[in-house]
């Protein structure tokens, strides 16, 4: 279903409204790669919000769509999975009739991506990139030549099932319901690996996709995980975390009970560009302006949205993405409602510009947190 539309964050007393303080929050610095002025202009990102999140937008969109006749699935002369044609273009997908909620939300995200892509100084592909940036994206997009598809892997948002789904189209596992350990660099091919002209050609002609996640519930997700599971996290961030952020910690603690609120505290204190991969913002794990996307799915509607995928670059018919496990408890919309409403209000004020444009970008609503939300 759709976002509802933008509610926001109540400010604590004393302080300016949440729309103000985002209004002038610096989402990023003019980078010396780009020659530009800052990456987003305040109004524009206003204007990407509001698109974002809307309601009375979505209603009109769906009186454009219902205008729009449906283009073809696959562009002609393709025959074979490895088809050796060029990859569908942005606008060429077609969904079902039936299917107008993914249609609208396809499209205002389409529409948002490319007005504030198309913004001065935004990157075009990515050797306007700095370096380090182009790096972070080339080692977060998997190659399958046999297929003609890119895929930007975006932690916490069903990755180790879609690397599960390629190593099975490369032919390395026989299937997607083997319950091996997943090695998240063994038998992938990254771009990163690739030579300029090669990496120029698929961004050219491959079908590229990414995955997006509610930016706070994949924090959560993030958090529960790596913090409450991993002893490699707790100990390499969880125990720096503590040392920083509570009263009286020793020198040497466990990391294996930071609360929610200090690890937002820590993501307040981080350059967005520098994070570990499972909390970095998407925008910057696949630079969504420099790398045109012919298709952006949900996790909300995972299983359909990438069996989508697999029908359009004509992965064999028994390839089917991974059902969730029985077992699995996701962070929840309700878990989350949870952790926001026990954190500072003034904390979340100041985490929620480090992810203002994947909210904006991939049209997810603000969260609302007021008392009489929290209370319900």
């Amino acid at each position: 279903m759709f976002p509802r539309p933008l509610t926001p964050l109540a400010a604590p007393n004393g302080a300016e409204p949440l729309g103000r303080a985002l209004r002038r929050a610096p989402l990023g610095r003019a980078r010396a790669g780009l020659g530009g002025p800052p990456l987003l202009l305040p109004s524009m990102l206003m204007f990407a919000v509001i698109v974002a999140s809307s309601g009375l937008l979505l209603m009109i969109e769906r009186g454009i769509l219902a205008e729009m006749k449906p283009l073809p699935l696959h562009p002609p002369g393709r025959e074979g999975a490895a088809w050796r044609g060029k990859a569908p273009k942005p606008g060429g997908l077609s969904l079902s009739a039936g299917d107008a909620d993914l249609q609208v939300r396809q499209d205002v995200r389409n529409r948002t991506l490319r007005a504030v892509c198309g913004q001065a100084g935004m990157p075009r592909d990515p050797w306007d990139l700095p370096l380090g940036q182009r790096r972070t994206l080339l080692r977060h997009i998997l190659v399958s030549d046999r297929y003609r598809f890119l895929y930007c892997y975006v932690p916490k948002v069903a990755c180790s099932n879609w690397k599960r789904v390629l190593k099975v189209l490369a032919g390395v596992l026989d299937s997607v319901d083997v319950r091996l350990k997943m090695d998240h660099r063994s038998d992938l091919v990254f771009l990163a690996d690739l030579r300029p002209e090669e990496i120029r050609y698929r961004l050219q002609h491959y079908f590229k996709f990414l995955f997006v996640r509610d930016p706070l519930e994949r924090l959560l997700s993030a958090y529960r995980n790596k913090f409450g599971e991993i002893r490699e996290y707790q100990q390499r961030y969880g125990a720096e975390i503590v040392r920083r952020y509570r009263a009286g910690a020793g020198p040497s603690p466990a990391g294996d009970d930071v609360t929610f609120p200090e690890f937002l505290r820590y993501l307040v204190d981080e350059d967005p560009e520098r994070m570990n991969e499972h909390w970095m913002p998407v925008y910057h794990l696949c630079q969504p302006c420099a790398v045109h996307y012919d298709f952006v799915g949900s996790y909300e509607r995972l299983e359909a949205d990438a069996n989508q995928v697999l029908e359009w670059v004509r992965a064999p018919p028994h390839v089917q993405f991974p059902a969730r496990q029985a077992w699995y408890r996701p962070a929840s919309p309700e878990s989350l409602h949870y952790h926001l409403c026990s954190a500072p209000r003034a904390l979340l004020h100041d985490v929620l510009p480090k992810y203002i444009l994947d909210f904006s970008l991939f049209a997810y609503p603000l969260p609302n947190v007021t008392k009489e939300a929290c209370q319900q």
